[in-house]
């Protein structure tokens, strides 16, 4: 490699440091849960996606392990050659049933769902009318396709109407409407009901990212879908989350629509099947969610009890009904300063900015879990209290 490439490389690095951007990693050497080890410390998590606490939970981790007896560790194979077993399309119809779908089809993230999802679907004479701010995911898939592109302003039906005429008056043939379920840095809800009316009106699909709301938001735990009361066409999402945190990906929809991704989606095509013991601890998920509501419960109760207390000290919190609670702060700096003074005092956040998030939006993104008790909360309030007060973001 040429000396001036990597002379580039570390400008660019250098560069990165000096704007208060460079994001570290700790060495986590626990299980996640509610309180982990990092290094020699004890801190309580604020920063997972373990929404339901079942990272950990001993019936997935049961679960994993005996069917590596029965099924082995890994497929090592594509699905289409040699990589389907009984298990993986176990799981496929039982995330289908769950979600009200024809069928599924498993990726191994969601972020090659979604990569994979577009191109085989839509060509040059479509289009795809898409969300502000949806996930990256989204954006680099809806990249890989030749549809015409839209983008409107988030969660304006507004402005999602303008672009669904603009399309409509393009003589796009098929139109679909992509949006995340939950506005992952913000903690907001995809306005689903207005999105559903408007896709009945100009005859448009609607495909919903519902990572951040699986398992947990609506009734049956079944996403903003489930939440809203309404139906969406097709939906991608995670089992790297709610449902276990581990990795994991699937498209739910109408027959048609995942028996044509079978045949033409690369990331499925061209990536190995999911282990055995991330189906059968999927599985298991699944059957804790349906079975019960106690875990959502807690989830919302801890949600209410954590936003009432930052909002009692004082902090400017973005308005929402999801466990995601964003802290804003403003600059990358000060965020950074915020996350190390907490983990300090024994809690474990991150700061977000950009390109995670505009200029000047910088925040600390806390996120609850059923596994939080009252406690760990209290002990995590006075830690914000605290630090917040010591770097004048709250008097």
């Amino acid at each position: 490699m040429s000396d001036r490439f990597i002379a580039d490389l570390n400008d660019t690095l250098a560069g990165i440091e000096a704007d208060g951007l460079m994001k570290r990693e700790r060495l986590i050497t626990s299980p996640q849960g509610a309180e982990i080890s990092v290094g020699d410390r004890e801190v309580i998590n604020l920063c997972a996606n373990n929404y339901l606490g079942l990272a950990d939970h001993p019936d997935l981790i049961r679960a994993a392990c005996d069917v590596m007896k029965d099924k082995g560790f890994g497929m090592a194979s594509v699905r289409f050659i040699c990589g389907t077993q009984d298990l993986h399309r176990e799981l496929e119809q039982k995330l289908a049933a769950f979600l009200g779908k024809d069928d599924s089809i498993l990726f191994a993230a969601c972020f090659d769902a979604n990569g994979g999802l577009f191109e085989p679907l839509l060509g040059p004479e479509d289009a795809i009318v898409s969300d502000a701010l949806n996930h990256a995911s989204i954006i680099d898939g809806i990249r890989l396709c030749k549809a015409r592109r839209f983008r409107y302003a988030n969660n304006d039906m507004g402005d999602l109407e303008a672009k669904l005429k603009e399309a409509r008056a393009g003589g796009a043939r098929h139109v679909m409407i992509a949006t995340d379920g939950v506005f992952s840095m913000d903690g907001y809800l995809a306005n689903l009901p207005e999105i559903t009316r408007l896709a009945r009106e100009y005859d448009a699909v609607v495909m919903v990212d519902d990572c951040h709301a699986t398992g947990f938001m609506g009734p049956r735990g079944a996403g903003t879908p489930d939440h809203f009361g309404v139906d969406v066409d097709i939906l991608t999402g995670t089992l790297g989350k709610a449902l276990g945190g581990a990795l994991g990906g699937y498209i739910a929809g109408p027959q048609p629509v995942i028996d044509l991704l079978r045949q033409r989606a690369r990331p499925y095509l061209f990536s190995n099947a999911l282990p055995p013991s991330i189906v059968a601890a999927g599985l298991e998920a699944i059957r804790l969610v349906e079975e019960g509501t106690d875990l959502r419960a807690r989830l919302f109760e801890n949600a209410r009890y954590w936003r009432a207390g930052l909002s009692k000290l004082g902090f400017d919190l973005l308005e929402g009904e999801h466990p995601i609670i964003p802290v804003m702060l403003g600059e990358a700096p000060l965020a950074q300063k915020m996350a190390a003074g907490l983990f300090d005092e024994g809690v474990y956040v991150s700061g977000f900015f950009f390109p995670v998030v505009p200029h000047g939006k910088a925040r600390i993104r806390t996120q609850m879990s059923a596994a939080l008790t009252t406690e760990q909360l209290d002990r995590a309030l006075a830690a914000f209290g605290k630090v917040g007060r010591e770097l004048g973001v709250i008097k």
